[in-house]
C-alpha cells in the first residue's frame, strides 16, 4: 500500500524524481569542473548541490510515491512489508524499478544537453577496486538503516533532511563517494563527465549495493527489534516516503 495515487502516476513520479536527481548530480559535476580545477572544490560543489536537490525532491514528491528514486529502497520496502501489506506490492515494485532506471538515464542525458555535452557518451571514469565496493556496501547499508530506522522510530517526518544530509556526508566518508543507488549508477554510465562511471564498473557497484541492501535490512531488524516494515510510504515522508524516503545518488 503505497498511497492513493494511481500506479501510473506514482511510477511517473519515480521516473521524474530519479531523472531530476541524476540531472542534479551530473549537472553540478559538469558545472564544478568548469568553475574550478581543484578536485576537492569540485566534489564539495557536487555534494552540496546533491544535498539540496535531493531534499527538495523528497519533500515535493514523497507524498505521491514515497520518493524512493532508488531500486534498493523499493526492494527493501517491498521485502519488509510483504507480509503485513505495509509495503509496495510486487506489481508496484515492478513498475517503479524500470521507471527509476529510465529516469536516471534520461536525467544524465538532460544534464549533458544543458551543458552542450554529447547526449550519450559512455563514461571513461573507471571505478574498479575492492575498497570502492566496500564503500558502496557501507553507503547503501547506512541509507537503508536510516530510512527504515526512522520509520520504526516514528520519526519519518525527518526523512527529507536526514536522508539528504546522510548522502551529503557519505560523499565524503565513503571511498566510492556514495552512489548507493543502482538506477543512478546505471544512469551515470551514460555521461563521460565528472560524475560518470565506466560501464565496466557498473555491475560490481550494483552488486555491492545489493549486499548493502541485505546488510541494512538486517541491521534494522537487529537494532529496532523487528523487521523494517516501513513501506515506501511511511517514511516520509521520504530519497522517500510515503515515506521510505529515499534515494542515494
Amino acid at each position: 500500500m503505497t498511497g492513493t495515487a494511481p500506479l501510473g502516476r506514482r511510477a511517473a513520479v519515480e521516473f521524474v524524481g530519479t531523472g531530476a536527481l541524476v540531472a542534479v548530480v551530473v549537472g553540478s559535476g559538469i558545472q564544478a569542473t568548469k568553475l574550478s580545477q581543484d578536485v576537492g572544490v569540485q566534489l564539495l560543489a557536487n555534494s552540496l548541490a546533491t544535498v539540496f536537490g535531493l531534499g527538495v525532491l523528497i519533500a515535493l514528491l514523497g507524498q505521491v510515491s514515497g520518493a524512493h528514486f532508488n531500486p534498493v529502497v523499493t526492494l527493501a520496502a517491498w521485502w519488509t512489508g510483504r507480509r503485513d501489506g505495509e509495503g509496495p506490492t510486487a506489481r508496484e515494485a515492478a513498475a517503479y524499478l524500470p521507471a527509476q532506471i529510465a529516469g536516471a538515464i534520461g536525467g544524465a542525458a538532460l544534464a549533458d544537453a544543458m551543458f552542450a555535452e554529447p547526449l550519450v557518451r559512455w563514461s571513461t571514469h573507471d571505478r574498479w577496486a575492492p575498497h570502492l565496493w566496500l564503500g558502496e556496501v557501507v553507503a547503501t547499508a547506512g541509507l537503508v538503516l536510516l530510512i527504515f530506522g526512522l520509520a520504526r522510530a516514528g520519526r519519518a517526518h525527518f526523512a527529507p533532511v536526514a536522508v539528504a544530509s546522510y548522502i551529503g556526508a557519505a560523499y565524503w566518508f565513503t571511498s566510492s563517494t556514495s552512489f548507493a543507488n543502482p538506477a543512478v549508477t546505471v544512469g551515470r554510465a551514460f555521461t563521460d563527465t565528472f560524475a560518470g562511471i565506466a560501464p565496466a564498473s557498473v555491475l560490481p557497484f550494483v552488486a555491492a549495493q545489493l549486499v548493502g541492501l541485505v546488510v541494512g535490512v538486517a541491521l534494522v531488524a537487529v537494532l529496532f527489534g523487528r523487521p523494517a516494515a516501513a513501506a515506501a510510504e511511511d517514511v516520509v515522508v521520504p530519497h522517500g516516503e510515503h515515506h521510505p524516503a529515499a534515494a542515494g545518488r
